[in-house]
């Protein structure tokens, strides 16, 4: 499989409808964030404060309902919950949409915190794809500083060790450890606009940031 596109929240739905729709005949396989329903998580253990454990495999289960009503929407998408049913699915025509949650709880390969999300989790389904990675995001990439703020500028490249001292940014706190053991090609884009996802897929010029796998 050649692309792993994660669709974030932040796009559900209208933008992340038609993000997926655009991706139909690509050799990609689609993971969706958890949007509002993580949002809501966090909020909820910021009052009550649950178990790192239940925490992320709750959060994991909103990527599930997310990928659920995409698959639901898309035509030709089709949900699925394993990595194998990605390339046969992908085989038959059709947009793999993968629900996570299953497969995240029998790896249990990353750390149980609100420093992995939806990015990390994509980074990791990437590397054992050998799929590069496109994180289709709000915002056109990544910023020196708060794109809202004030002389903001857009990188067109970050190596993976200077994102890890980056700060926030576009992409979860764990992301740059992950890819440094996960070297991959990853870029970031702004998924409103569908054609620049497809001009990165087509090697053409594009507005995004590429994050170095080094």
């Amino acid at each position: 499989m050649e692309w792993l596109v994660k669709i974030g929240g932040s796009l559900f739905p209208g933008h992340a409808i038609k993000l997926a729709e655009s991706l139909k005949n690509r050799d990609v396989l689609i993971v969706c964030g958890g949007g509002d329903f993580a949002n809501l998580l966090r909020q909820y253990d910021h009052q009550i404060h649950f178990s790192n454990t239940s925490n992320h495999h709750a959060a994991v289960m909103c990527m599930d309902i997310l990928g659920m009503l995409l698959a639901d929407k898309v035509k030709n998408g089709k949900a699925i919950y394993s990595l194998e049913d990605a390339k046969n699915v992908n085989k038959e025509g059709k947009t793999p949409i993968l629900m996570p949650s299953k497969l995240m709880h029998l790896l249990d390969p990353l750390q149980h915190s609100w420093r992995v999300t939806s990015d990390s989790i994509s980074l990791y389904f990437a590397h054992l794809l050998k799929a590069k990675l496109l994180i289709a995001t709000d915002v056109d990439g990544i910023y020196t500083r708060d794109p809202s703020q004030d002389g903001a500028q857009l990188l067109k490249n970050i190596d993976t060790r200077k994102l890890l001292d980056f700060g926030e940014t576009s992409v979860d706190d764990s992301f740059a450890e992950l890819l440094f053991q996960h070297p991959s090609a990853c870029y970031v884009v702004n998924g409103k606009y569908p054609e620049r996802v497809l001009s990165i897929m087509d090697g053409k010029s594009s507005i995004y940031t590429f994050i170095g796998g080094d």
